[in-house]
């Protein structure tokens, strides 16, 4: 990595000159800058970047040999939901965001999910009011939209973005959540008018509907014939349409969990067209295959999420995408229904067809190891990427930066410390979260954060993980100024970002 010299930077003096901790000996990692410095913290903000301030601070943390970088942000993850079909996710906020602080990650951003028939704005309160209280780290929201009727379009979502909450999520597929042509369009125009953003679950439902009928009269109703069901086919077009749709209303959009090479296509050729076009990908598009769908009988259903995992050519091509910032984020899209009991992939039994089979799997605390590894270590990506999709460009998106994101003198002290040659095993017993399994059990990862801080308290160190419930803060307030100015005026931190 590429050193330089730092230019020693001060807060304004707001109180006693001692530090309330100071991280020391370390090698600092932004999405744009490597340098060694001490960072010095005092009221859950970085307040000083410079060396030697070791006896000014309260407490200090030695960090040599270790990488400090900001503390990871989750754009996409899912807690304390029901799914379509009564379903409910294994993790709340409590152990959800324990196991974010595991991995690494200090700012976490579920979704607030609109029933059909139900008022927008009830869903918001309802989701609050199962957060409130149960956060380790700090979190904030998105919206499901799913009945975008016109009490939702004509004021509850025009009140909602203004309030803060600026990023709003819709379906292309599921009968309980798909939206059709025309209220996409409906939606994309208000996200243009109110400076929002609307993010996309690309997948051509027709498509999906006919492959699965045909594939179960055909008698092929393994888990794996999940993958052949969700075609590639399905994403690249619904991805297109989508993109379309946007360029119509005039908007920008975001493609959630892209996991193909023919749907990065669509996205980088409109990127090259100057559309704004965002886009997503998660680790088990990087790291697994529609393979392990086909392992062991019926505990391929451990890997079944949509879009699936795919083939090896299509994760050379999501890794080039990371590398050349088509794809902007790298989320989890953390959606933990356990494997056994009533509420999860077993709930119909273990033989029960696989588009019975419930969606999602989870990675909230391996989220950014598996990256780390297979792509810092891996030469795929350098640090400063990996800074830029697991921090800094989440929280320009979504309105949160420069609070979040990024290690500088003002922002909220949130930041992991890295053993970047430390090896771990990933096994689920050695996680925080609700499950009880991981789809990434026995693969081994060099790097992984030890110290992970939270406004300047350590909520995990050395595998143990704080207790402290309710601790973490939401963030809907600090949303309202990043929806109106950071997102679209700011450029993302990617220097080979075609966006910029």
């Amino acid at each position: 990595m590429t050193e330089r010299t730092i230019n020693i930077m001060h807060a304004e003096p707001s109180g006693p000159e001692l530090l309330d901790m100071a991280i020391c000996g370390g090698t600092v990692v932004t999405a744009t800058d490597t340098v060694r410095c001490d960072v010095g913290i005092k009221d859950g903000k970085v307040t000083v970047l410079e060396r030697g301030l070791e006896r000014r601070a309260a407490k200090t943390i030695r960090a040599d040999g270790k990488l400090v970088l900001p503390g990871g942000i989750d754009a996409h993850c899912h807690l304390d939901q029901q799914s379509p079909t009564g379903l409910r996710h294994a993790d709340d906020f409590y152990s959800g965001t324990r196991s974010a602080a595991g991995g690494g990650t200090t700012t976490i951003i579920p979704f607030a999910n609109q029933k059909k028939g139900e008022p927008l704005r009830a869903a918001v309160e309802a989701y609050q009011a199962r957060a409130r209280g149960r956060a380790v780290v700090d979190y904030a929201f998105h919206m499901i939209v799913s009945d975008p009727n016109e009490q939702v379009i004509g004021q509850e979502l025009p009140s909602l973005i203004r309030e803060g909450y600026t990023s709003f999520k819709v379906f292309m597929t599921y009968d309980a959540l798909r939206l059709s042509d025309r209220q996409m369009l409906d939606l994309l125009s208000l996200s243009n008018r109110e400076r929002a953003l609307l993010m996309v679950h690309a997948e051509n439902h027709d498509c999906i509907e006919w492959l699965t009928d045909a594939l179960k009269n055909a008698g092929n109703t393994e888990p794996r014939f999940h993958a052949v069901a969700h075609s590639a086919i399905a994403e690249s077009e619904a991805t297109y349409r989508a993109i379309s749709l946007a360029e119509v209303a005039g908007a920008s959009v975001m493609i959630v969990h892209v996991s193909s090479g023919r749907a990065l296509e669509e996205i980088e050729r409109a990127q090259r067209r100057g559309l704004r076009v965002f886009a997503e990908t998660c680790p088990q598009y990087l790291v697994l295959t529609a393979d392990h769908l086909d392992c062991c009988g019926f505990e391929g259903a451990k890997f079944v999420c949509s879009p699936p995992p795919r083939k090896g050519e299509d994760q050379e091509a999501l890794w080039g995408g990371l590398d050349r910032g088509a794809l902007q984020i790298f989320s989890s899209d953390h959606a933990p229904y356990r494997y056994d009991g009533p509420t999860g992939k077993k709930a119909g039994g273990d033989r029960v067809s696989f588009d019975r089979i419930v969606n999602g799997v989870p990675g909230l605390e391996t989220r950014l190891p598996l990256l780390f590894s297979r792509g810092v270590q891996g030469g795929r990506i350098d640090l400063q990427q990996f800074v830029a999709l697991t921090a800094t460009n989440p929280a320009r998106l979504y309105g949160l930066y420069p609070r979040k994101g990024t290690i500088a003198v003002g922002s909220d002290a949130d930041i992991a410390i890295w053993d970047p040659d430390l090896d771990v095993t990933i096994t689920h017993d050695r996680l925080h979260d609700a499950m009880d399994y991981t789809p990434y059990e026995g693969m081994t990862v060099r790097g992984w954060p030890v110290v992970t801080i939270s406004r300047g308290e350590i909520v995990a160190e050395d595998g143990e993980v704080s207790t402290d419930a309710g601790r973490g803060l939401f963030l809907l307030e600090d949303r309202i100024p990043g929806a109106k100015t950071e997102r679209f005026a700011g450029r993302l931190e990617s220097r080979k970002n075609p966006l910029q």
